[in-house]
């Protein structure tokens, strides 16, 4: 589970990516009755978008991550925010029955995967944790609907057209986040025995320039990102291609995949 996310790419996705609503950690805590007794693993936890909101409901979370420059970030942030109830573990998916062995069968109300199933091997991952989960545990896939770059809107549009003329090529990635990686997570889930129940977040918010080209450079390996000049010029760029706005409307889909027990 490789992501190459190091250096001042974890520092842009930091600042830049979206975290989660409430009523998306409320969607979590009720799927599987989570309280002050349960343990939830945040596999994929990037700097602690999720991980975070989660402490502050259940007894602990653990979140697990390839890149130690995003597991400081994630650390930094919890002691930021006073979470003194989570762990954080450099590691991949591959690690997960290493990870079930230390903390027990039967141990973890929820495994949370969110916007990194793209780098997992979902087939052998669901099936990894069903010995972790215990009686009404299960695992959450969530993605945050279609990149900034994919989306419809004219902003998006626009964005995209900006990112091909710094990449030199046409910008297809959806990190599969769209319904094809949908569909790809329910049917592992399901082939793995699990219950699928989906639901859906919507809300609209402001998007600030700033905030659109460093989700752009968060998702960009570290050996891709721009220098910091052409990064500045990349930021104008879009500034005036969007007609000097300094922030646009984003409507931000949020996508619950619930594995239950089957």
């Amino acid at each position: 589970m490789g992501t190459g996310f190091s250096g001042e790419v974890a520092t842009y996705y930091a600042r830049h990516r979206r975290g989660y609503p409430p009523e998306v950690i409320d969607a979590v805590v009720g799927a599987f009755g989570l309280d002050d007794g349960d343990t939830v693993v945040d596999l994929g936890c990037g700097t602690g978008q999720l991980s975070l909101p989660l402490a502050a409901r259940v007894g602990a979370v653990v979140g697990v991550d390839p890149e130690p420059d995003m597991l400081a970030l994630a650390r930094r942030a919890a002691l930021d925010a006073g979470a003194t109830n989570a762990a954080w573990l450099l590691g991949a998916d591959t690690d997960l029955p290493v990870l079930g062995r230390l903390l027990g069968d039967g141990a973890v109300g929820a495994l949370s995967v969110a916007v990194a199933i793209h780098f997992m091997d979902r087939e052998a991952l669901f099936r990894a944790a069903r010995p972790l989960l215990r009686p009404g545990g299960g695992i959450v896939v969530i993605t945050n609907g279609d990149p900034l770059w994919w989306q419809d809107a004219e902003w998006s549009q626009t964005l995209r057209g900006c990112l091909e003329g710094l990449l030199g090529h046409p910008v297809t990635a959806t990190c599969q986040t769209d319904a094809a990686g949908r569909r790809r997570n329910r049917d592992a889930l399901a082939a793995a025995g699990y219950r699928v129940v989906e639901s859906s977040v919507e809300y609209a918010a402001p998007l600030t320039v700033h905030d659109m080209v460093g989700g752009v450079f968060s998702a960009m390996s570290a050996h891709l990102l721009p220098p910091p000049p052409e990064r500045a010029a990349f930021t104008a760029e879009v500034r005036d291609a969007l007609g000097g706005r300094e922030a646009v409307t984003e409507r931000v889909h949020v996508s619950l995949q619930f594995g239950l027990p089957g």
